[in-house]
C-alpha cells in the first residue's frame, strides 16, 4: 500500500474496517464551512474504490460510519485517521487538516477497495507553504475546467498554494491590444477558480509580470514607448526576443501608475493576502532608455527603487509582496530595503543545484520560498529525473535555511509544448518532499505515482514517461533558435545545430529506443483504468514528436553541413510532420484555449516547408 505524501506516523493494528451501501458520512456538528466538500471528495474517492456512494448526514456517528470533526488537540494542518473494524474517524486541527485527512483515506479506499486495514495514522506538513507555479501566459491559456482539475490534484497530494503566472492572458478591461490576438481569463475565471480553491484549502495567489516579461504590452503601438529598448514594438513576433527583451523603462514617469493600475485591477479578483510582482529577468534594464540614470546610479539600485515602491505599494494595501530573486541575489543586502514581509521567491532548476543563492538569502534575513522546477519547457515531455533530483535538493535547501515554503514551477517557456499531464510526477515530486523529508527513491516514487495517480497495476507508465525525454536529439528550444536564425536573422547563443544530430549512429539508437518505449506503453495499456487511458495516446501522439523532430533536427543538420539529403524523403517526413500536428493540435484544445497555438503552427509549417 502506497500513500503520497508519506504519512509521519503509521501504526497499523489489528483487523479490518468494511464498508457497505449503508454507510454514512457523518460530519461534525462543528465543521460549518467546506464540510459539503470535504464529504463530496470523500463521497467521490469511496465510488471511485469500490462502486458505493456514501449518503452524507450531520450529527452523530453510527457504527460502521464515517466521522469527520475537528480536534482542539491537533494543529493547523494536522490531521489523524483511526480506522477501527466498528467505523473510521478523521480528525484535524482545521479544516485543512480534516480535508487532509480526507485525502489520504480516499487513497486507502482507491487501493484496498472496500475492505481497510485497521490503522491509525497522525501526520502533518513540514513546511507550511507548500506551492504549485504554472505558466499561464506564454504558449497554453489552460481552460477553467482543466484549472480546476490541478487544484483537486493540488487538493489530493496536499499543496496549499496555486499560482497562475499572466503576462497578457488577462482580460484587463482597457488594454485590449495587449490580450487581442490571445484567448484571455476573464475576471470571472479567476473569481470562480479563486472559490474553487478556497474550498480545498488552496490559496489561489495572484501573479503579474510587472517589470520584465511585458512582451505583448510593450509590443503595443499605445505603450511601446515604455519599453527599455527603441522600437521594439515594430519588430515581429519572436519567442527569443519575448524571452529575452521587453522589460519596462522605469524612468518613464508614465510607468508606474500604469503597472499599478493593472496590479490594482487584477488584486481584486483575489481573496489571497498575497502578491507575487514577479520582477525577473530584466535582462535590458539599465542598456536603453534607463542608461543614463544606470550610470549614475547603478543598475541594482534603479532596480530596487523600483521594486521597493511596487512592494510598499502592496504592503499599504495589507498584501505580502512576493517576487523572484535572481537579480537581488546579486546583492543580497538589498533585501532589508523592502518591507519586512515581502517573501523572496529563490529559484534554481538544475538537477545539481548550487545552494549558493538560498544560502545568501538566508544569511541577509530574507523571508524566502524556495523554488525548484516539474523540467517541461522547451521539452516535448518533461525532463523528469532532472525535476526529481531538482525538487529534492531544494526542498533539502528549504529546510536547511529555513524556508517559509517551497513554490515548483511549472514554466511555458517558448510556447508551452509539453501536455500539461506530463508535468504531473514534478507536481507530485514536490508535494510529497515538501510534506515529508524521507526520501523516496526515484524509481519507487515512480511506481507510487504510477499506480495512484495514473491507476497504472503495473506500475510502469511514469517510468517510460522519464526515458523518453533521453532519446530527444532535436529539442524544442534548438528548433526555435535554428528556424529564428534563418526566418528572423538572429544570431543565436552557442551552436546552431547540436553536432549529435550528425552521428548517424546516435539518431538510429533513438529511433530504436522510442520505437520499444511505444510498444512498451501499448503493452501498459492494458493496466491502466480506463479513466485513465486518454493519457496512452498523449503519450504516443508525444513519443511520435520526439522521433519526427530528431528527424527534421538531422535532415537540418545535413543541409547545414552539405551532407547529401534524398529529396523525396525529407518531402516525405514533411507530410509526416504535417499529420503529426494535426493530432497534437487536437490534444492541444482538450486542456487548452488557442493561446500560442498559432505561433507554434506557423513554425511547425516553416520546417515543412524547409524540408520540401
Amino acid at each position: 500500500m502506497y500513500l503520497l505524501p508519506i504519512p509521519k506516523n503509521v501504526t497499523e493494528t489489528e483487523g479490518c474496517y468494511e464498508i457497505n451501501y449503508q454507510t454514512a458520512i457523518v460530519l461534525s456538528e462543528r465543521i460549518k464551512e467546506n464540510g459539503m466538500t470535504y464529504a463530496g471528495i470523500l463521497q467521490k474517492g469511496i465510488s471511485d474504490g469500490t462502486g458505493i456512494r456514501a449518503s452524507c448526514i450531520r450529527g452523530k456517528a453510527a457504527e460502521g460510519d464515517i466521522y469527520l470533526d475537528f480536534s482542539e488537540a491537533l494543529k493547523e494542518q494536522e490531521y489523524r485517521l483511526v480506522v477501527k473494524e466498528t467505523g473510521v474517524f478523521v480528525e484535524g486541527g482545521d479544516g485543512a487538516g480534516v480535508l487532509y485527512g480526507v485525502q489520504t483515506l480516499c487513497q486507502l479506499f482507491a487501493q484496498c477497495g472496500g475492505i481497510l486495514p485497521c490503522a491509525e495514522i497522525s501526520d502533518e506538513p513540514d513546511m507550511k507553504n507548500r506551492g504549485y507555479f504554472l505558466d499561464e501566459t506564454r504558449g497554453r491559456v489552460l481552460t477553467l475546467p482543466y484549472l480546476k482539475k490541478t487544484a483537486d490534484r493540488l487538493s489530493r497530494y496536499k499543496l496549499n498554494q496555486f499560482q497562475l503566472y499572466v503576462e497578457h492572458t488577462y482580460l484587463f478591461r482597457n488594454l485590449s491590444e495587449m490580450w487581442r490576438d490571445e484567448t484571455p481569463l476573464t475576471a470571472e475565471d479567476i473569481m470562480e477558480l479563486d472559490a474553487y480553491c478556497r474550498e480545498r484549502h488552496i490559496e489561489l495567489v495572484p501573479s503579474l509580470a510587472s517589470f520584465g516579461h511585458l512582451y505583448m504590452l510593450l509590443s503595443t503601438k499605445s505603450y511601446g514607448h515604455l519599453c527599455e529598448l527603441e522600437d521594439s514594438w515594430k519588430e515581429p513576433f519572436s519567442f527569443w526576443d519575448r524571452m529575452r527583451h521587453h522589460t519596462v523603462n522605469v524612468t518613464d514617469e508614465k510607468t508606474m501608475p500604469l503597472i499599478k493600475g493593472m496590479i490594482d485591477e487584477y488584486m481584486a479578483l483575489f481573496t489571497s493576502d498575497k502578491f507575487n510582482i514577479c520582477a525577473d529577468e530584466t535582462f535590458d534594464l539599465g542598456r536603453g532608455k534607463s542608461k543614463e540614470a544606470a550610470e549614475r546610479d547603478g543598475v541594482c539600485r534603479i532596480y530596487i527603487n523600483y521594486v521597493r515602491e511596487l512592494c510598499e505599494y502592496l504592503a499599504e494595501k495589507k498584501k505580502q509582496p512576493m517576487f523572484w530573486g535572481d537579480i537581488i541575489c546579486g546583492k543580497p543586502e538589498l533585501i532589508r530595503e523592502l518591507p519586512e514581509n515581502t517573501v523572496c521567491l529563490t529559484w534554481g532548476y538544475a538537477p545539481k543545484q548550487r545552494e549558493h543563492e538560498c544560502r545568501l538569502m538566508a544569511e541577509a534575513g530574507a523571508r524566502q520560498y524556495l523554488c525548484p522546477g516539474v523540467g517541461g519547457w522547451n521539452q516535448w515531455m518533461n525532463l523528469i529525473g532532472d525535476s526529481y533530483d531538482n525538487i529534492v535538493r531544494m526542498c533539502g535547501y528549504g529546510r536547511k535555511y529555513h524556508a517559509e515554503g517551497i513554490l515548483n514551477t511549472d514554466w511555458g517557456d517558448c510556447g508551452h509544448i509539453n501536455h500539461p499531464e506530463y508535468s504531473v510526477p514534478g507536481l507530485i515530486y514536490g508535494a510529497a518532499f515538501s510534506w515529508n523529508p524521507e526520501g523516496i527513491d526515484f524509481d519507487e516514487i515512480n511506481r507510487q505515482i504510477s499506480r495512484i495517480e495514473f491507476h497504472d497495476s503495473s506500475g510502469r507508465i511514469v517510468g517510460l514517461m522519464a526515458e523518453m525525454p533521453k532519446h530527444s536529439l532535436f529539442n524544442w528550444w534548438d528548433a526555435v533558435i535554428f528556424y529564428e536564425n534563418y526566418a528572423l536573422h538572429h544570431a543565436p547563443e552557442g551552436e546552431l545545430l547540436p553536432a549529435r544530430l550528425g552521428d548517424e549512429t546516435a539518431c538510429r539508437d533513438a529511433a530504436g529506443a522510442l520505437g520499444r518505449i511505444s510498444r512498451d506503453m501499448k503493452k501498459v495499456m492494458v493496466s491502466i483504468d480506463s479513466g485513465q487511458k486518454e493519457l496512452m495516446e498523449a503519450l504516443l501522439i508525444t513519443v511520435d514528436a520526439i522521433d519526427i523532430w530528431n528527424e527534421v533536427g538531422s535532415v537540418a543538420w545535413k543541409r547545414e553541413n552539405r551532407a547529401a539529403v534524398k529529396q523525396e524523403d525529407a518531402a516525405a517526413l514533411a507530410g509526416r510532420l504535417e499529420n503529426w500536428f494535426m493530432f497534437y493540435k487536437k490534444l492541444w484544445r482538450t486542456v487548452s484555449r488557442e493561446g500560442d497555438l498559432h505561433h507554434i503552427s506557423e513554425l511547425v509549417f516553416w520546417y515543412a516547408d524547409f524540408l520540401r
